[in-house]
């Protein structure tokens, strides 16, 4: 192919074929010169194109393959994260949460002292109830930020750190909206596995490598393990050493959660912590309250008014006043409660039967590891539950399926547990 490539450094013959990456000139999986053939047409050195094409995969836009060459990225698209069941089959798949325990909507209220357009303001309301929740959760909140729900102030933490091809380090499995946000960043996901006390802390090597990290400190989805706070006094002794990192909590189970919330006494050098309210106010309401490092926080503030510059205040008096309403009617603690007892039930009722499954752990979801993802969907599909394939939250970590919750009743729990024995034996008696 020829190629309309100039410059005579590795940087400049770099931004020359990012710009006709990105013209389209070159469009995706295409396939570009060798390095010794667009080396004799700049007239440079061999090393002087390998080191322009570095720079180029560092920012994921070209990727080596070997003897098929060196071609385009294609773009990745986001991971479809909405799960399509079967009519007939029971929702053990989606993820869902129990629409009777969301609290009921009075609208009357709402349009109350609407201003117009370009209202700009936080709700103090919502400000309120989060801030006296955080501090109950001895989670410093010195500044507030709201954002329209989790992944969107992941989202801008992410941008105001990282530039493509940097690495993130994610939870392995992970929540696939999450990998797909990276992917459409062009960030690199690097896993570390999860276990019984959450993630799992890298090295200071690796750490330090990162641009970013993302953690689920309670209710990790999909496996349900918290954060323990062994666990967590290792992660922030470890980013003590890697200050240009920075820390991402998600806490989206936090207001349900049972868990011991994480110890702030010695803060991480840059921060945020993201808490929707999603999974105990409706999962359309899309509002998120952040706080963290202030210097971070005023940065994504900033970032935020150069963009859509507000959260509907509309859906900021709704989420405010609405958490209120739970916790003057002790639903919070309760709803919490329901849903440890399901899992619980669950977990123990696959023990009983010889299913060796951890009993750590909170939320929607239950992980199974299993040797055949598809056959054990299958298997229980034909047995009218319909469950999610571990493949879409893995990176390096086993096969596993998760089994969700939030749908389940009570009294179908004995059934739903010997019919996933039953679909693991019969797997194993297939490869016997």
């Amino acid at each position: 192919m020829n190629t309309i490539a100039s410059g005579s450094t590795a940087v400049e013959i770099a931004e020359s074929i990012e710009q006709q990456i990105r013209s389209g000139f070159y469009p995706d999986g295409a396939l570009l010169p060798a390095v010794r053939s667009l080396a004799q047409q700049l007239q440079v050195s061999p090393n002087t194109v390998a080191a322009a094409y570095k720079l180029l995969r560092d920012a994921a836009l070209i990727v080596t393959d070997g003897r098929r060459g060196t071609r385009v990225a294609s773009e990745m698209l986001p991971a479809e994260t909405q799960t399509t069941i079967p009519e007939g089959l029971r929702d053990m798949a989606s993820g869902n949460i129990d629409g009777a325990t969301l609290p009921a909507i009075e609208a009357g209220w709402l349009t109350e002292g609407q201003s117009g357009y370009d209202v700009q303001s936080n709700d103090p309301q919502l400000l309120d109830v989060a801030g006296r929740w955080l501090a109950e959760q001895r989670i410093p909140c010195q500044q507030l930020g709201i954002y329209s729900g989790a992944l969107d102030a992941v989202e801008r933490a992410l941008r105001l750190r990282c530039r493509p091809g940097n690495k993130v380090i994610v939870e392995d499995p992970c929540w696939p909206p999450a990998l797909a946000l990276l992917a459409s960043l062009r960030l690199k996901a690097v896993p570390v596995p999860v276990d019984e006390e959450g993630a799992m802390v890298p090295s200071t090597e690796i750490l330090r490598s990162a641009a970013a990290v993302i953690l689920t400190p309670r209710a990790h989805n999909p496996t349900g393990f918290c954060i323990s706070s062994r666990r967590w006094t290792q992660w922030v002794d470890r980013l003590a050493d890697a200050p240009d990192t920075l820390l991402i909590l998600d806490d989206h189970w936090g207001p349900l959660s049972a868990a011991e919330p994480l110890n702030f006494s010695r803060e991480p050098l840059s921060w945020v912590y993201v808490v929707s309210v999603s999974k105990f106010l409706g999962p359309d309401l899309r509002v998120s309250v952040v706080t963290g490092t202030p210097s971070v926080l005023k940065s994504m503030h900033h970032q935020q008014t150069l963009g859509p510059r507000w959260v509907s205040l509309l859906l900021q008096r709704l989420a405010g006043r609405l958490w209120q309403k739970m916790l003057d009617s002790s639903r919070l603690s309760a709803v919490g409660a329901e849903y440890l007892q399901r899992r619980s039930a669950l977990v123990q009722g696959l023990n009983d039967l010889g299913i060796a499954v951890p009993t750590q752990g909170e939320g929607l979801h239950v992980w199974l590891p299993v040797s055949d993802e598809t056959s054990v969907v299958q298997t229980l599909a034909s047995l009218g539950w319909a469950i999610q394939a571990g493949s879409p939250f893995r990176l390096e970590s086993p096969a596993a399926v998760r089994i969700s919750i939030g749908n389940l009743n009570p009294i179908s729990v004995p059934a739903l547990a010997r019919d996933v024995a039953h679909a693991l034996k019969q797997r194993r008696r297939t490869v016997n």
